[in-house]
C-alpha cells in the first residue's frame, strides 16, 4: 500500500467520463494502488511496436518496480491517468514534475515530463488527444504551466496528438529523440482545436444513435398491444432498412420469429452486431439489458422504460447508476423515459419511437424534452400544425425525456452539420450547460436557423427527472442571451411551428418592408398593423377585390416581388363562392409560378379558411414526390392538384452548397401568425449579417491588469467573499479605468461644509441608507447646492424629514454635468457565466424591467448593440427635441466594465448607479463591488461529459 507521505487525498474530481472520435465514451480516472492488475492486464495486450515507442527499447512485460512505479502517485508531482472501458484500461497518460536539469523535482519547478501509451485496439479513436486535454488540466491546477515530451521519430501518431493539440510549441531532435516543449495555458488555437473534437465526437456519438445498421427492442411482448411491441411495429411499418431483432427473456426457446422479425431471449444470443437498442422493460430488469447490451458491443440506447428521476429521489439515483452503468461500456442514452427518435432519410427510415406513423420527410430536425409536446410537434407538422401548411417535414427527431446523458446540446452538435437539416426546432424545459448552449447556438444559427421555446419559463425550477445546475437570472434576461447568440425565441410550440415552416423553405428577407397584397381589404388592414406591432415597415396594402382572379394574384404577386421597395410579401386571401377546391388549386400554381421568377424574397399567406389553399401550396410536396406505392408508416399525402416541382431557390446548408429541394409556400390561418413567423425571420437575418462581422474587444492603454490582480488578491486574502468600500471600490475600478467620482461621508452638518469646500461647490447631499439610496422621488437628494448656507439648510431638511444623520449616513459630491441616469451591471451566474447589463436609472429599470444583457466579453458592436436594445433608448439620442448625449462614451465605459470582469472573475458583481451621460462625457457617481472565489468554469476545462 501506499504510505501516508506518498499519498494525498484521492482527486475524485478528475474523474470524468469522455466522448471518444468514434462517438463511443470512456472513464479518464486517476490510477492508484489498486490498479496493479488492470495495469499488467492492459500491458499484456499493447503490441511489441507501441511498447518499443513507449520505452525506446523492447519491453516485453513490466516488471513489480515498474508496476509500482505507474501504481504509486503524489498525485502532486506525479500524476498517472488511466482512460477504461468496461473498467479495464484501454490507455495510460502520466507526468513526473522535473526541474532545469531534467531530474525529479517538486514545486515550484514548474515543468513535467510526459508519457503516453495506448492499447492499439484503441488507437485512432482519439483517446490519447483527450487525455492529452485532461492530463494538462491536472498539471494546471498543480501549478505546472510546461509540459516536455521525448518521442521517436517514427511514432508518428504520437507527435501528432502533441503537434495538432494547438499549444504554443518548441521542437527540437537530438540523440535520435524528439523533444517537445509546449506550454499548458490554453490558447485560442488550443479551445479551437478542443471545440472541433468535440463537435466531431459528440455528433458521431448521435449518429450512432439516429443512423443505426441494427436494431434490437428489447422488451416485446408475446401477444399484441405494449410499448415494445408497439415500438417494433413502428420500426418495421416504418421501412427501416437495416436488421431488426425482437429480444423477451420470457420468449419460448422455440420462438423463432415475431411479427415477423428473428426472436431471442436475450441480446447476447444475436449472433450479428447490434448497434442500436431499444429499451421498453420495466426500470428494476433495465440494469440487466445495459449489462448485456454492453458485453455484446452495442454502441448506444434508446430507453423509454419510466421509473426514474421523475417519479422522486429512489428513482433519481436509478437514473445515475444508469448513466454510470451505460457509460462504462461505452455507449451513451437516449432516456430514460423517453419517446424515442426517428430518422425519416431514405437510406435510414427509422421510428424507434411511440409515434403510430413516419413524419412526413423534410429538412426540419426537432428536439423535445417532453414526449407530450413532441407529439404535439410531430402532429402540427405532419397535419399542417392546426392550419399552417405542411410545406416540409422532419429530417430527424429526438425526444429526450429525462436528458439524463444525451441533451440538447450534443443534438445540436449533430446538426450543425447534418447535410439533411436545413432548420433546427427544439422544445426545451431546462438548459443543462448554458455556457454549452449558448456558445453551440451562436455557432449552429450562423449556419442554419435555430428555433427555440422554452417551457417551465416561470416554474423556477427545473421538471423532475432533471439535473441541471439553477441559474439566478430572470427569464427574461436569459431570453435576451439566447437572441444575442443567434436564437430565435418564440413563446408557444404554434410560434415554433409556423416560424419553423416558413425558415425551412423560404429565403431569409433582407430587411424589413413588407407588401400586402390580396382580396380582401379588411384582411389586408389586418396584416398591415399586425406588421407595425412586430416591427417591420410594411407598405400600403393593395386590395385586388373579391373579385380577382388567380391571373390577377399572379400579375400583382410578381409585381411586388420585383420592386425593390419591399424585401417579402404577405398575400391575403378568403374564399370565393362555388367550387373553392378548384380555385385553390388555382391560386396556388399561380402564386408559386410568380415566386419561382423572383426566388430571392419571402413569401407567406394568410388564408382564413385553409382547407383548399393549404393543401393545394403544399400538395405539391414538390420535395422529391415518391414513385410507386406510399412508404409504409407514412400518411398519403393529399392530392388536390397537380404535383409541381419548381427549381426555385435551394437554400445553402452550412457549407453553403445549396440542395435540390424546391421553395414552398407557408400558408398560415390568421395575419399576426403569419407576420409574427415573418417578424422572427427578419431579426434572425439581421443577426446573421451582424455575425459576419461580430467586432472586437479593444485595448486600452490604461488598464492595469497586474495591478488589479495583485489588489484583488490582497482584498480577497481578508475572506471569501465581500462588498468592498467606497475606497477599494474606487482603485479597483480605477485600473480599469473607470473614475468614480468622490462621495465624501458627512456625519454632521459642519463635516458637510468641509466635505463641500475640498470638492468646490456647487455639490449634491444624498442620503445613502438603504431605503433612500437611488431613491430621489423620497426627496432623499438635495441638488445644486451653491454656498454654504444653501447646504446647511438641505441637511437640516433631510435631517427633519428622514431621521438623524447616523440614520440617513448622508454623503456630499461635487455637482456632475446634467444628463440622462443610467445604471451598468455585470454579474457572474454560476450557470450562464458573466453577464452585462444596462438600463436607464430609475423606474425604467426597477419599474418596467427595461435592462438589456450581453454575454462577456462584449465586443464594440455589443456595446453599441446594448445602448440600443433597451426601449427608452430614444432618451439618449435627442427624443422630443433633447439634446443627444455622449453614447460613445458610455459604450467605452461598458467596455472598460466587460474587460474587468472578464479578466478577473473574482469580480461577481459590479453595479454603477447612476452613471449621469452628458452631451460630452459621463459621471460615475455611485459603484458597489463584490468579491468572492470564481465559481468554475467548465467550458473551459478539457471535454467531459455531464458528471453522474
Amino acid at each position: 500500500m501506499q504510505s501516508a507521505s506518498d499519498r494525498h487525498v484521492y482527486p475524485a474530481h478528475w474523474e470524468a467520463d469522455v466522448v471518444l472520435r468514434d462517438g463511443g465514451t470512456a472513464r479518464i480516472r486517476p490510477i492508484t494502488v489498486d490498479d496493479a492488475e488492470r495495469l499488467v492486464s492492459f500491458y499484456e495486450q499493447v503490441s511489441d511496436e507501441s511498447k518499443y515507442y513507449r520505452f525506446f527499447a523492447p519491453y516485453p512485460r513490466l516488471s513489480a518496480k515498474d508496476v509500482h512505479r505507474f501504481t504509486h502517485h503524489d498525485f502532486v508531482d506525479r500524476v498517472g491517468l488511466a482512460a477504461t472501458v468496461g473498467g479495464e484500461f484501454i490507455a495510460t497518460v502520466r507526468y513526473d514534475r522535473i526541474g532545469a536539469d531534467g531530474t525529479p523535482a517538486s514545486a515550484p519547478a514548474d515543468e513535467a515530463e510526459v508519457a503516453f501509451l495506448v492499447q492499439d485496439a484503441h488507437q485512432g479513436r482519439g483517446v490519447a488527444s483527450a487525455l492529452l486535454e485532461h492530463i494538462a488540466a491536472v498539471a494546471r491546477e498543480r501549478d505546472i504551466r510546461r509540459f516536455a515530451a521525448e518521442v521517436l521519430p517514427a511514432n508518428n501518431k504520437m507527435i501528432k496528438v502533441f503537434t495538432d493539440a494547438g499549444y504554443t510549441q518548441k521542437r527540437s531532435f537530438e540523440d535520435g529523440v524528439v523533444r517537445l516543449e509546449f506550454d499548458l495555458e490554453p490558447t485560442d488555437r488550443s479551445l479551437a482545436v478542443q471545440y472541433a473534437r468535440e463537435q466531431r465526437a459528440e455528433a458521431r456519438s448521435v449518429q450512432r444513435l439516429l443512423v443505426p445498421g441494427s436494431v434490437a427492442v428489447v422488451g416485446v411482448g408475446r401477444t399484441p398491444g405494449g410499448v415494445g411491441r408497439g415500438v417494433l411495429g413502428n420500426i418495421t411499418d416504418a421501412g427501416f432498412t437495416g436488421r431488426v431483432y425482437a429480444v423477451n427473456r420470457a420468449f419460448p426457446k422455440d420462438l423463432e420469429e415475431i411479427d415477423g422479425v428473428p426472436a431471442h431471449r436475450s441480446v447476447r444470443e444475436i449472433e450479428e452486431q447490434v448497434d442500436l437498442a431499444v429499451v421498453t422493460v420495466p426500470a428494476e430488469h433495465v440494469p440487466d439489458v445495459v449489462a448485456e447490451c454492453g458485453e455484446h458491443g452495442v454502441q448506444g440506447l434508446v430507453v423509454l422504460s419510466a421509473g426514474y428521476a421523475e417519479s422522486g429521489p429512489e428513482g433519481r439515483e436509478r437514473q445515475r447508476a444508469l448513466v454510470r452503468q451505460a457509460r462504462s461500456y461505452g455507449m451513451r442514452i437516449i432516456g430514460p423515459n423517453a419517446f424515442g427518435v426517428i430518422n425519416t432519410s431514405d437510406q435510414v427510415r427509422l421510428n424507434a419511437s411511440l409515434a403510430p406513423e413516419m413524419p412526413r420527410p423534410g429538412r426540419i430536425g426537432l428536439f423535445a424534452q417532453s414526449g407530450a409536446i413532441g407529439i404535439a410537434l410531430l402532429s402540427r407538422l405532419h397535419r399542417r400544425g392546426g392550419g399552417v401548411t405542411g410545406v416540409t417535414g422532419v429530417s430527424t427527431f429526438v425526444s429526450s425525456g429525462n436528458r439524463a446523458d444525451v441533451s440538447g446540446n450534443d443534438v445540436l452538435q449533430y446538426w450543425y452539420d447534418d447535410p439533411d437539416t436545413d432548420v433546427v426546432l427544439m422544445y426545451l424545459e431546462s438548459i443543462g450547460n448554458p455556457r454549452k448552449f449558448t456558445r453551440l447556438a451562436r455557432r449552429t444559427a450562423a449556419a442554419k436557423p435555430l428555433v427555440v421555446v422554452q417551457g417551465a419559463r416561470h416554474g423556477g425550477a427545473a421538471p423532475q427527472g432533471h439535473t441541471v445546475r439553477v441559474t439566478r437570472l430572470p427569464h427574461a434576461t436569459v431570453s435576451a442571451l439566447l437572441r444575442q447568440a443567434g436564437v430565435i425565441r418564440v413563446d408557444t410550440i404554434t410560434e415554433l411551428v409556423d416560424a419553423g415552416l416558413l425558415l425551412a423553405r423560404q429565403p431569409l428577407p433582407a430587411g424589413p418592408r413588407v407588401a400586402i397584397l390580396g382580396n380582401s381589404e379588411s384582411l389586408g388592414l389586418l396584416t398591415y398593423d399586425a406588421c407595425l406591432a412586430e416591427g417591420l415597415r410594411p407598405l400600403p396594402p393593395l386590395d385586388l377585390t373579391t373579385a380577382a382572379s388567380a391571373a390577377d394574384f399572379h400579375a400583382a404577386l410578381s409585381h411586388a416581388l420585383a420592386d425593390d421597395t419591399c424585401d417579402a410579401v404577405v398575400v391575403t386571401a378568403i374564399p370565393g363562392i362555388g367550387d373553392a377546391s378548384t380555385r385553390d388549386a388555382e391560386l396556388a400554381e399561380a402564386l408559386r409560378s410568380a415566386a419561382e421568377r423572383v426566388p430571392g424574397k419571402p413569401v407567406l399567406v394568410v388564408h382564413v379558411e385553409l382547407g383548399g389553399l393549404a393543401e393545394a401550396l403544399s400538395a405539391a410536396a414538390s420535395t422529391a414526390p415518391r414513385t410507386g406505392a406510399t412508404a409504409r408508416g407514412t400518411l398519403p399525402r393529399p392530392h388536390p392538384v397537380r404535383p409541381l416541382d419548381f427549381p426555385a431557390d435551394p437554400q445553402p446548408g452550412p457549407d453553403g452548397d445549396g440542395d435540390a429541394a424546391p421553395r414552398l409556400i407557408p400558408a398560415y390561418p390568421a395575419a399576426e401568425r403569419a407576420v409574427r413567423a415573418l417578424g422572427e425571420a427578419v431579426k434572425y437575418a439581421q443577426w446573421r449579417r451582424e455575425a459576419a462581422e461580430p467586432g472586437r474587444v479593444p485595448e486600452y492603454d490604461d488598464i492595469d491588469e497586474k495591478g488589479a490582480a495583485r489588489l484583488i488578491d490582497r482584498l480577497l486574502a481578508r475572506g471569501q467573499g465581500l462588498t468592498l468600500g467606497t475606497d477599494d471600490t474606487c482603485e479597483l475600478l480605477g485600473t480599469y479605468g473607470v473614475q468614480v467620482h468622490r462621495a465624501l461621508h458627512a456625519p454632521t452638518a459642519d463635516a458637510a461644509v468641509e466635505a463641500a469646500e475640498t470638492l468646490g461647490y456647487p455639490v449634491a447631499l444624498k442620503a445613502t441608507a438603504p431605503h433612500l439610496r437611488h431613491r430621489a422621488d423620497l426627496g432623499g437628494v438635495r441638488l445644486d447646492l451653491a454656498d454654504e448656507e444653501q447646504l446647511r439648510r438641505a441637511y437640516i431638511e433631510l435631517a427633519e424629514l428622514f431621521g438623524k444623520p447616523e440614520e440617513l449616513r448622508p454623503v456630499v459630491q461635487r455637482m456632475a454635468p446634467r444628463g440622462v441616469d443610467t445604471v451598468v451591471r455585470a454579474v457572474i451566474d454560476p450557470a450562464a457565466g458573466a453577464v452585462l447589463s444596462f438600463g436607464l436609472a430609475g423606474a425604467a429599470s426597477q419599474l418596467l424591467g427595461d435592462m438589456a444583457h450581453r454575454l462577456v466579453p462584449v465586443t464594440d458592436r455589443d456595446a453599441a448593440s446594448l445602448v440600443r436594445a433597451i426601449r427608452t433608448a430614444p432618451l439618449l439620442f435627442g427624443w422630443r427635441g433633447s439634446a443627444p448625449v455622449d453614447t460613445p462614451a458610455l459604450e467605452e465605459l461598458l467596455l472598460r466594465v466587460s474587460r474587468l470582469v472578464h479578466d478577473h472573475p473574482e469580480v461577481v458583481a459590479i453595479t454603477l448607479e447612476p452613471v449621469v451621460v452628458a452631451g460630452h462625457g459621463l459621471s460615475v457617481l455611485g459603484a458597489s463591488v463584490r468579491l468572492a472565489p470564481p465559481p468554475a468554469r467548465d467550458d473551459l476545462g478539457p471535454r467531459t461529459l455531464p458528471a453522474y
